[in-house]
């Protein structure tokens, strides 16, 4: 079995898992039971997978929904102006903790309360949108993962795409605007692609409608690639960008394997499954007497780059082996 099946199979698993437990138990409390919440900004069927690998983590670890754990499960669909109510409906609950994934979620959940411990899980730079006070003693209520060491991915992923497509010029960075993370990446984009004598081509897209405009732009501006920047309403949409970048030919880099397993060229980014799997630990840790304040944030210490050959092809790409043989995944 290669690794894309295994994946498939154990996403398939924990997708039949997920959905056999319904998303809010409605267990009778009692004195021994904990209740979390768990505050998401993307989709709730396309966080599936994933958030089954925080649930299998919790019950290693012991914590069991039905049992000793109740979990009230928040999506905002893409939504973010969402989060906010949803964030403090969380609080009105008087949840134990709130979990919260990844940026535009975490600065909602702190928004809504300063004394209930938070676990963010893949934010972008939380200190330098004021989540926490530095990463090794965050302070306050708020601890957990960072999407990255700082924002220096985006330099290795805009290094990458032009690695693998040497002859690319114009490059299209689709963002979205809601997002607060993406004002602090922007800057450090323009140096980088300066840096590479590559010329960007910014274009926004706040909902899956925008799509098409946005990729109507890209032809007109005639760029060579497009990087899409990590983001939760992207990530939900996976498989529709995926389809619009096959159809105008447009080699793509992305953050998460997610997406070119959903069909996208290629990605370099965090793990995942290794964060979600740390979040229970935190919360944990967290629901046994711990601080958020002592728990240092962890950075992420693997980076996968995830090559879809399949992809190469459709777009007549020939990818240069010394970007194959860096490659964690090739996916066939």
């Amino acid at each position: 079995m290669n690794r894309r099946t295994y994946v498939g199979a154990v996403a398939g698993t924990l997708l039949s898992q997920m959905l056999a437990i319904p998303l809010s138990t409605g267990a009778q409390l009692t004195e021994n039971t904990r209740r979390i919440g768990f505050l998401a900004s993307g989709s709730s069927a396309a966080a599936a997978p994933i958030v089954g690998v925080f649930r299998a983590g919790l019950r290693a670890l012991g914590w069991v929904e039905g049992q000793n754990l109740t979990i009230e499960f928040r999506f905002a669909e893409g939504r973010f102006d969402r989060l906010p109510d949803l964030a403090n409906e969380l609080v009105r609950l008087k949840v134990d903790l709130i979990v919260a994934v990844p940026t535009p979620a975490a600065l909602a959940a702190k928004a809504a309360t300063s004394t209930i411990p938070i676990v963010m899980i893949s934010v972008t730079d939380p200190v330098g949108i004021g989540l926490i006070a530095n990463l090794a003693r965050p302070a306050g209520n708020v601890t957990g993962s960072t999407f990255s060491v700082g924002i220096d991915i985006i330099g290795k992923q805009l290094q990458l795409l032009k690695e693998a497509a040497p002859q690319i010029r114009r490059v299209a960075i689709l963002v979205n605007p809601t997002n607060p993370g993406h004002a602090f990446i922007l800057n450090k984009m323009k140096a980088d692609a300066q840096s590479l004598g590559l010329s960007l081509h910014l274009l926004e897209a706040r909902a899956p409608s925008e799509f098409d405009r946005a990729f109507e732009m890209m032809a007109k501006d005639r760029v060579d690639a497009l990087l899409v920047v990590a983001d939760a309403m992207f990530q939900s949409n996976r498989t529709r960008l995926a389809e619009l970048t096959a159809k105008n030919r447009l080699p793509t880099l992305y953050t998460f394997r997610e997406y070119v397993d959903a069909g996208g060229l290629i990605s370099y980014g965090p793990n995942l499954v290794s964060q979600y799997r740390q979040a229970g630990v935190y919360v944990d840790k967290i629901l046994k007497g711990a601080k958020p304040s002592d728990l240092p944030v962890e950075q992420p210490t693997k980076f996968e780059l995830v090559i879809n050959l399949k992809t190469a092809k459709a777009l007549g790409l020939t990818i240069p082996q010394s970007v194959l043989a860096r490659a964690d995944d090739l996916v066939q």
